[in-house]
Formats: structure tokens, sequence, C-alpha cells
């Protein structure tokens, strides 16, 4: 594959901590901060939208930071597979900034500075795990991450904030310095580099027991794909505000944790290795018990926002298994699911917010009815819904299908009725949200008086993502063009 040497790639990731300095002075003046904050998530979607022509032709995109050990240094790398991610990301940052406006003014939310700065920082980090080349430079940008998101997790400052915030750190930080970066050592003393390959950096003499206990180390060690044990932090991160809850939770944080999941499987232990090894069903049941598990605890909770919190545990883990397939359309599947559960999810989170603005309500049991007096939340709610189960026209049907697809391919028949059950769960705690908002009976209404829907900067947001969600199905260019080019140069170097 052809290189070319670009700033742009950098300056994608640097466009947003120059804000923060902007956003910080005009911190008084709420119409010019926030006017900040959309130029600098526009300049950043452009110029990642910018390297999507030279991505397509096959041409990857290379810049050195800075040089730290030999022949590992801070290096961004723009690939097929990264591109998919940025995409996604920086797209949704514009779309959430819009919403965090009506959400924060509307609520009359205190630190609103501190919220856009934090916010900025964030995803920065995002995008510079995406672009990452090596080891060392997506670790070091995955612990920025942690870091950055810590205040806007403890925004109300509360107990129970800082409680989760504590709870927060526990998981995500102690997890990557307790597992991943030992791994990390170990892989540089065996490989002598921490390159990104497209099989792995591995000579195939290594211990096959070695392999896979830094296989696990890495699996669980990015805990914000919350595989279970490791998940526990992302329920209790659902205090922080729903913006947060609906950008981090549903696309940056947790998908940053997949994201580096499907990076290392392919990158840099490789499928051939991990074939010849027989881990890849280890890896799929880890992920699998994660799906049915998060799915039935989800049926469980009567928060709105708990039960979504549960659900993305679940959805996460569709992407494990689709890179633990190790297969071709296996990891076309979870490359796709980064796209259509981002775009389903965060619709999801944005009407829990809208319903939150318009009526205070957080519990499922106070939502009867809700679906008369806020027709417009409540149906991108379906929509939502829809795509994170799986069903058209949803996106998410398109990665599901390839998932399962990915089942078959693999001869895991097993993983094919996981897949199924788990549909089923998604729709048993999904539909009836919907079915009591709009069916239910004027007696059994928890709304008597007239409910207005959420301002517009709630109300536009979440329509957009809905529509994306639909459209998705329909056109899933460039996401689809962008991993069948990733799985086709990942299998085109298999040994």
């Amino acid at each position: 594959m052809e290189t070319i040497v670009s700033i742009r790639p950098f300056l994608a990731i640097l466009i947003s901590l120059l804000a923060v300095p902007l956003i910080i002075l005009s911190g008084k003046k709420p119409n010019l901060r926030e006017s900040w904050t959309f130029i600098a998530a526009i300049l950043k979607f452009l110029l990642v939208l910018s390297l999507l022509p030279i991505i397509l032709q096959g041409i990857s995109i290379e810049y050195t930071i800075a040089q730290v050990l030999p022949d590992v240094g801070i290096k961004l790398r723009v690939d097929t597979m990264g591109m998919i991610f940025a995409l996604v990301s920086s797209f949704l940052w514009i779309v959430t900034s819009a919403y965090s406006i009506g959400y924060m003014r509307k609520l009359k939310e205190h630190s609103q500075t501190r919220f856009f700065c934090f916010f900025a920082i964030s995803l920065s980090a995002t995008i510079g795990v995406a672009f990452s080349a090596n080891l060392l430079t997506m670790y070091l940008f995955y612990e920025m991450l942690s870091f950055a998101t810590y205040p806007l997790v403890t925004h109300h400052q509360d107990k129970e904030a800082k409680k989760s915030g504590r709870k927060y750190l526990l998981y995500i930080v102690g997890s990557s310095i307790g597992l991943v970066l030992p791994a990390m050592l170990v892989i540089y003393q065996l490989t002598g580099t921490l390159e990104f390959s497209r099989q792995g950096v591995f000579s195939g003499a290594e211990s096959a027991v070695l392999i896979g206990v830094l296989m696990v180390m890495m699996l669980f060690g990015f805990a914000k794909a919350g595989i279970m044990p490791f998940h526990s932090w992302l329920p209790a991160a659902m205090v922080a505000p729903t913006p947060v809850s609906a950008l981090l939770h549903a696309v940056a944080v947790v998908k940053v944790g997949v994201f580096c999941i499907l990076r290392v499987t392919t990158g840099t232990f490789g499928t051939d290795l991990l074939n010849a090894h027989g881990y890849g069903p280890i890896m799929a049941t880890i992920a699998a018990v994660t799906i049915i598990t998060a799915s039935v605890i989800a049926l469980s909770q009567d928060s709105l926002k708990g039960r979504l919190a549960f659900s993305t545990v679940s959805q996460l883990s569709y992407i494990v298994l689709g890179a633990a397939l190790l297969t071709p359309l296996g990891l076309m599947g979870g490359m796709m699911h980064i796209a259509m559960h981002a775009f389903g999810k965060i619709t999801l989170f944005f009407c829990a917010g809208a319903i939150f603005v318009s009526t205070g309500a957080k519990q499922i049991s106070q939502m009867a009815g809700i679906g008369k007096q806020m027709p417009l939340t409540m149906s991108a709610f379906f929509i939502g819904a829809l795509s994170v189960i799986g069903l058209p026209p949803g996106g998410g049907f398109l990665s599901k299908w390839y998932l399962i697809l990915g089942t078959l391919e693999a001869d895991q028949m097993i993983m094919l009725f996981v897949l199924l059950i788990s549909s089923i769960l998604n729709a048993a705690y999904f539909m009836p949200v919907v079915y009591k908002a709009f069916f239910c009976t004027p007696e059994d209404s928890q709304f008597q008086e007239r409910i207005k829907e959420a301002p517009l900067w709630c109300l536009i947001p979440l329509l957009i993502t809905a529509v994306c969600s639909i459209l998705l199905l329909f056109y899933p260019q460039p996401f689809f063009t962008l991993a069948e080019m990733s799985v086709e140069g990942i299998f085109l170097n298999s040994k």
C-alpha cells in the first residue's frame, strides 16, 4: 500500500485542543463560547473528511509527532479502519454540540464552560486513538481520554457523581495500567516494535500460552469496551449529563475500547496467529457471555438511562465478537457496527435527555402515554431502537447481517444463536417502552396535562441522528467501502 506524509491527521487532533483556550476566554459570553465549539467541531469534521478521498484510493497517510524509542514514536497513520471511527465521532460531535446547548441551557446546568472544554479535549483524544499508528500512541491517547472524561462524568459534583467518578477511574485507568501497559512492554520485548501491521507483529515462534495471556490482558485491559466483569463503570457513569452519556458513552469512550480491541486483534496479534492457536472461540465466548448477560440485566432496569447503559454493554461485545470470529465477514460486521450502533444509540440517549428536559422523568414507569405528548421524540426513539435491535429500516440490520454471516463463515453456530437470542432480548427491553408510550389507555397515562417537545436545540439533533440511522441502511457508504477495503487488506496479507 502506498503511503504519503501529511500533517493533516495531526491538525484534525489539534483543532479541538486549540479551541479550549478560546472557550475558556469566552466563558462569560455563552453564544461566543459555543460558537468556538461549533467552529472547532465543523473544522475537525472537514479535516477528517478531506482525508477520505485519499484513503478510498488505497493510500495511507502518516505523520510522526515525536520519536520516543528506537523504532517507536508517537506516530499517526490514517487507514480504512481508523477512518470509519474518525468519521463517526467527528460528525456526531457537531450534532451533540447542538444538543448540548439546548440541554445545558434549559436545565441551567452549572460550569458549562468547563463542560465544553473537556468535551473538546475528549474529541481530540478520540481522533488520536483512531489515527494511531502503533500501540504506544494509541495507549497515550486512550489514557488522555480517560482523564479528560472524568470531569464530565463527575460534572454534577454531588456525592453520587464523585463516587461514580472514582469507580470510573478505577476501572478505566486501573485496567489499562495494570493490564495493557505490561502487555505492551512484553510485546515490545518480544518483537522489538509496537507498530500495527496487516497480520500482526509476532513471528509465530512465541509460546502459545504467552500469546493467550497477552490476548486476555488486552481484551480486559481496554475496559472502555465494557466486557464483563470490567463493565460496571459504564452504568455508574450514567450520572453524567445526557450529552456526555450520548456522545462519550454511546460513541467516543466505549467505541474507543472496542476499536482498540479490533486494532490489536488484527494489527498486533493478527488473525492467522489467533486462528493457529485456536483463540478465536475463547474471545467469542467471552463476548457472548457479555452480550447475553447484559441484555438480561437491561430487562430489569426501570431507569431509561440504566437500560440504555446495559444495552450498550451488550452491543459493544457484538463488535468484539466480530473481531473474535477472525473471518472477513465477521470483521466487516464488527467494523460496520461501530457506525450503525453509534447513530442508533446516540438517538436513544438524545431522546432520554429530551424527555428529562421536558418532563423531569427518568424512569420508564413514568413514561406511559408520553408518545402522544412528544410524538417526534418517541418516533425517533422507535427508529433508534429498531436500529439497535437490528431490524429494518435501521442501519443496525446491515451490521448484524454481516455478523451473522460471519458466524456461518467461521462455522460457529452457537454464536449465531447468541446473536439471534440477543436480538430478541433487545426487542424485549425496547419495544415495551415504545408500546407504553403510544398505546397505553388514557387512564394509565402519566401525563394528564399537555407536555411540549424539548427545545429545538434538543429536538433537531435527535431527528437528524434518527434519519441518519435509516439512511445508513440504504446508503451505507462510505462505511461499507472502508470496512470492505480494511478486510481485504488484512486477509490479502494472510499467510
